[in-house]
C-alpha cells in the first residue's frame, strides 16, 4: 500500500475509534468525569511513553543531528501558526488559540508512528514537547489575558516536557535498558490512538451535530489550521535537505492535524467558552480525514518540483 493509502486507512481507523468513544458516552459507559479521566491518563501517562519510547533506539551523530534540525524547525513552524492565528482569530480567543495549536501529540504522533515508525516519532516528539510548551505560556495568555497565569513551574513539570528530557537523556547514554522496563513504555505507548481518539470521541457525543455546522467563525478557524497553516509550513519545510525527507514528512503530518483538544481543557479549566472550544475540535477533527492525505499528498509534490 503507497503513503496516501496507509495515511487514508490509518485516519480511518482513527475515525471508528472516535465514534466508539462517542457512543461508550452516549450509553453512559463513559461520564464527563470519566472524560477528564481519560484525559489525565492520556496526559501523564501514555503521551510521556510515546516520547519516550521515541529515543529508546540507538545514539547516532546523524540523528542527533536530525533531531536538532526538527527542533528548529518545529519551532519555526509553531511561531508562523501563532502569527498566523494571531492576525485573523485576534477577537476570538478559543479560535485564536486553537487554530494556533494541532492535536500533534493525540492525532499526528499516532498517525506518524503508523505510517513511519518509531524513527519519525523521534523527529516528532520535538513539535509536540515546543507546542506543550507554547500552549502553558504563549496559549494561557491567549484565553485569559492574564500574565499572572503565565507559571514557570507549570511548564517545567509539563509531562511531555520532561518526558522529553528523560528521553533524551535515555538516548545519549549508552546503556542497554531492562526489557521488562522498555516493554511497558511499549505497552503504554500503544495506547495512544485508542484512548485519544475515545476521548475525542466524547466531546462529539456532548454537542448536536446542527451546532457545530452553524458557526462561520468555527468554519473560518478550520479551514486556517488545516489548510493555510500546513501549506506555510510545506513551504517553511522545503529549506529541510532532501536528505531528511522523513523529518519534512514527520512535521508536515503533525502541522496537519486539527484543532488540538487541549483548547477545550484550558477552555473548561479557566471558565471560558468550553462548548465553542468543542465546535473547534470536532470541527476540524471531522474535516481532518479529508484534509491531512491531501496535505501531505501536495507536500509530495512542492518537494519534489521546487
Amino acid at each position: 500500500m503507497n503513503l496516501l493509502g496507509t495515511l487514508f486507512t490509518q485516519i480511518v481507523i482513527m475515525f471508528i475509534l472516535m465514534f466508539i468513544g462517542a457512543g461508550l458516552f452516549k450509553t453512559g459507559k463513559i461520564s464527563k468525569d470519566g472524560t477528564k479521566s481519560l484525559g489525565n491518563i492520556l496526559i501523564y501517562v501514555i503521551m510521556p511513553a510515546v516520547v519516550i519510547k521515541a529515543f529508546l533506539g540507538e545514539f547516532t551523530t546523524e540523528r542527533l543531528i536530525g533531531f536538532g534540525i526538527a527542533f528548529l524547525f518545529s519551532l519555526i513552524a509553531l511561531i508562523l501558526a501563532m502569527i498566523i492565528s494571531a492576525i485573523f482569530f485576534k477577537k476570538h480567543p478559543i479560535e485564536n488559540f486553537g487554530t494556533a495549536f494541532s492535536n500533534a501529540g493525540f492525532i499526528g504522533i499516532p498517525i506518524v508512528s503508523v505510517v513511519f515508525g518509531d524513527e519519525a516519532v523521534f523527529y516528532a516528539s520535538s513539535f509536540v514537547a515546543l507546542l506543550n510548551i507554547l500552549q502553558w505560556t504563549y496559549g494561557v495568555f491567549v484565553i485569559t489575558k492574564d500574565k499572572k497565569q503565565i507559571s514557570l513551574k507549570k511548564i517545567t513539570t509539563n509531562p511531555v516536557v520532561l518526558s522529553l528530557v528523560v528521553g533524551f537523556i535515555l538516548f545519549i547514554i549508552p546503556v542497554e535498558w531492562p526489557n521488562i522496563l522498555t516493554s511497558t513504555v511499549k505497552y503504554l505507548a500503544d495506547m495512544n490512538a485508542p484512548v485519544a481518539m475515545f476521548s475525542l470521541g466524547t466531546y462529539l457525543a456532548q454537542l448536536k451535530i446542527r451546532e457545530i455546522f452553524n458557526d462561520k467563525t468555527v468554519y473560518a478557524s478550520t479551514f486556517f489550521r488545516l489548510v493555510v497553516i500546513p501549506i506555510v509550513t510545506i513551504f517553511l519545510l522545503c529549506l529541510i535537505p532532501d536528505q531528511y525527507e522523513m523529518i519534512r514528512m514527520a512535521l508536515i503530518i503533525v502541522a496537519a492535524t486539527p484543532v488540538g483538544s487541549n483548547v477545550a481543557i484550558f477552555a473548561q479549566i479557566h471558565n471560558k467558552n468550553y462548548t465553542q472550544a468543542v465546535k473547534s475540535v470536532c470541527m476540524s477533527t471531522i474535516c481532518s480525514i479529508v484534509t491531512i492525505p491531501l496535505i501531505v499528498s501536495f507536500a509530495q509534490w512542492v518537494w519534489q518540483n521546487v
